[in-house]
């Protein structure tokens, strides 16, 4: 960066300057000549001075769409040594984002060879790769040759560059720009051209247009789907700040057979896809989002990445919005539209504002152009005059030149000739003579003068203005509309809820599992519902037997009771196989040596749970309120001294009584409505006893009786109908069971 040294030399030796003033005025010189001549772009040609010289030494180099292609190196060199003293690689980086199809939805150089791609992969060194300019870049630059800017001296004063373009093309908005200044910043993202062109007309007809009536919303080079709604795109672009969240576009494909798979055809805005997919690799690699089975990367000229799932199962959209949520197939991107207004000062403007400060600039232009338009013509009718009395007086014109030493006086005075017209016609060569015909003279001559009324009229009527302004901006929509393929708008613009919280559950492929768990404390999840499961059918450790079994699916969580009221939580999908003796539970969760499971359950099989403690007091819980997040378990029954967890039981939907019997074989049966409901505690007592405790307790419908496994291998099952015998009220002693009551007091 060139900074201006007359300012900071001191005019007459050393001074004495407080540090801190001297250090905030030079930097103060830093800040603004990176603020206002590197990394802000202007409002009304939209470019930063790097690019502007870019491409005015490529149009010098006469590098239009029609013409060969040169080395990169040639422009990159120009541009270096005539107009932009920094580094060779920036400048030739800002040339390849110029050209990168990717990148700028309008691109205005185009590139030959490898300029990089949407994989992250950079160009080739600018020795290999050439280049020549877009007509997108030859709309912008027109009316370079009629005065339609002002141009200003290069750095070293040998050169001149203009000091902006005034191409009747909107490319701020049509293809935003990025840059990080000194306490500020901008990054404005892609548009439609002839959205924005469609705004402009509307705002030369009505000031107070509403603009978003015709700009839908960004437009990325890369397409994908803006998601905002219509209230948050208007709040954005309001205020000028604010974000866009764009998402991939993807496609669920049927595979013949019931499968499917997802297919991304369109990616984010400035997400490379080599890191994309790599993304969403390192999700399979660490388990991040198990219902996800492979990715794979099937792109040639378009994007085709496909998207597999564990199995046919998991829910589609569950597996997208994951995606979403986890991978760089969601992004947002951002709004910040600061830019450099026409006095030069940075500010941030809403898109109306910005729309209208362009269309400002393009009457600037037009009158700037039809003034010297004015002016040649002017020129060109003196001339024409004086051919015209020339050619009327062409026997003493041919006389006054052979006898007259100094003949352009003579002429002058004779005829009332300006030096101009003397001039050009001593200059015509004798060959022209015979083309100098009275008529084409005449002719032309009224052509121009009628020209020159028009355009006269023109500056002197705002309306013609606005009318021909409007034709013109006409003329360039129409390579720019919706109907031709660069034009085409490539990103939809769909309302979306924001991105859910996927449930733990829904990221686990569901499937039936039997959970079993020993005595000594081994668990092990066998595949499906196993019918019988007994000791005998199982294999165990040695000394070691059966102690719980439970039914659930992958999905659900395994909730463990200890006896000392603490309720632990293990996930389904977690537990070990079911080959082998599983593995210790207490590698899973913090319990005790001294301590032993009293319960196992999957949390889906019921909404409440009864639990008791030896000494008889109980309550019933929710069963949401028992799962613990964390290894350390929840503290949710508090036995009294002496006291320990004795039952941990499901409640059913439609169960109305409760059973409790005691070490001392006395039952009692009691409604279920007299339990109370509680979070943690103690809970009421359920029954009372003389010497020894609770035994075994159990809800049921009391309609249907209560029933009993009988002894043996019988399989079979007693139900006692008639319970009126052992009906009392809470916390009564009970009597002797029914007979054929299990010996070992459990229902």
């Amino acid at each position: 960066m060139a900074l201006d040294t007359d300012d900071l030399a001191p005019t007459s030796g050393p001074s004495d300057v407080p540090f801190d003033s001297a250090l905030s005025e030079r930097y103060l010189v830093y800040a603004m000549s990176t603020i206002t001549a590197r990394s802000l772009p202007d409002v009304r040609d939209g470019l930063k001075p790097v690019h502007r010289r870019l491409l005015w030494a490529m149009r010098l180099l006469k590098l239009d769409p029609a013409s060969g292609y040169k080395k990169c190196a040639r422009v990159v060199g120009d541009v270096i040594g005539k107009y932009h003293p920094h580094g060779d690689q920036s400048v030739y980086d800002a040339m390849v984002r110029l050209a990168q199809t990717f990148s700028l939805r309008y691109p205005l150089v185009d590139g030959q060879g490898n300029f990089g791609n949407i994989d992250g992969d950079n160009a080739a060194a600018y020795r290999y790769t050439e280049a020549r300019l877009t007509q997108v870049a030859i709309d912008l630059m027109d009316g370079l040759d009629e005065n339609a800017t002002d141009f200003r001296q290069t750095y070293n004063g040998e050169e001149e560059e203009p000091e902006l373009f005034p191409g009747l093309f909107p490319n701020l908005l049509a293809n935003g720009a990025a840059g990080i200044a000194v306490g500020m910043a901008t990054s404005i993202p892609p548009h439609n051209a002839a959205e924005l062109l469609d705004a402009a007309v509307a705002l030369i007809d009505n000031p107070e247009a509403n603009v978003l009536d015709y700009v839908q919303g960004p437009d990325f080079p890369t397409g994908g789907v803006v998601v905002d709604s219509p209230a948050a795109i208007a709040e954005s672009y309001a205020t000028g700040r604010g974000s866009f969240r764009v998402r991939a576009k993807i496609e669920k494909v049927i595979e013949k057979g019931g499968g499917w798979h997802l297919v991304v055809t369109e990616i984010p805005y400035g997400v490379q896809k080599g890191k994309l997919i790599e993304g969403i690799a390192d999700l399979i690699n660490e388990k991040k989002l198990p219902i996800l089975g492979d990715v794979r990367d099937e792109s040639a000229d378009d994007i085709r990445i496909v998207i597999e799932p564990r199995s046919r199962t998991v829910d589609a959209e569950t597996l997208m919005e994951s995606l979403y949520r986890l991978s760089d197939l969601e992004n947002r991107v951002p709004l910040n539209l600061n830019v450099l207004d026409a006095k030069r000062t940075p500010r941030v403007m809403s898109l109306k504002e910005a729309i209208s400060q362009w269309v400002e600039h393009c009457f600037i232009v037009l009158r700037r152009r039809s003034e010297h338009r004015l002016s040649k013509i002017a020129d060109r009718l003196e001339l024409v005059r004086g051919y015209i009395i020339a050619f009327l007086n062409l026997d003493r014109v041919i006389e006054i030149i052979r006898t007259e030493d100094e003949p352009k006086p003579v002429m002058i005075a004779e005829f009332s000739l300006t030096d101009r017209q003397a001039e050009a016609i001593l200059n015509m060569r004798l060959r022209s003579l015979r083309r100098l015909e009275e008529m084409e003279l005449r002719t032309e001559q009224e052509k121009l003068e009628k020209e020159a009324a028009e355009i006269e009229l023109l500056l002197s009527s705002d309306g013609r203005q606005r009318t021909r302004m409007k034709r013109d901006l006409g003329k360039v929509r129409e390579r720019y509309g919706p109907e031709t393929l660069l034009g085409k708008r490539r990103t939809a613009v769909i309302e979306a809820g924001p991105t859910r919280e996927i449930p733990l559950e829904a990221m686990i492929e569901k499937e039936p599992i039997t959970v079993i768990l020993s005595q000594r404390g081994w668990i092990r999840a066998m595949k499906g519902h196993v019918e019988e499961v007994s000791g005998e059918a199982l294999k165990f450790k040695e000394g070691d037997a059966l102690a719980f079994t439970a039914y659930a699916q992958t999905t659900d969580k395994i909730l463990l009771a200890a006896d000392n009221g603490r309720f632990y939580t293990l996930a389904g999908d977690k537990l070990p196989g079911g080959r082998g003796f599983g593995e210790p539970v207490r590698l899973m969760i913090d319990l005790d040596g001294d301590r032993s499971i009293v319960g196992l359950i999957a949390a889906s099989a019921t909404e409440k749970l009864l639990v008791a403690a030896s000494d008889g007091r109980g309550f019933l819980v929710k069963t949401e309120d028992v799962i613990a997040e964390t290894r350390k378990g929840k503290q949710v029954v508090t036995p009294r001294p002496g006291a320990q967890l004795k039952v941990m039981k499901p409640v059913g939907p439609a169960d109305d009584f409760v059973a409790a019997i005691g070490d001392n074989r006395k039952m009692l049966v009691f409604p279920l409505s007299e339990v109370a409901e509680m979070a943690r505690g103690q809970g009421v007592q359920l029954q009372r006893y003389r010497d020894g405790g609770l035994s075994d307790a159990v809800t049921f419908v009391h309609a249907n009786g209560l029933s009993w496994a009988m002894g043996g291998d019988s399989g079979r099952t007693r139900t006692e109908s008639d319970l009126a015998p052992w009906r009392a009220a809470r916390g009564a002693a009970g009597r002797m069971p029914p007979n054929g009551f299990p010996r070992d007091n459990r229902f």
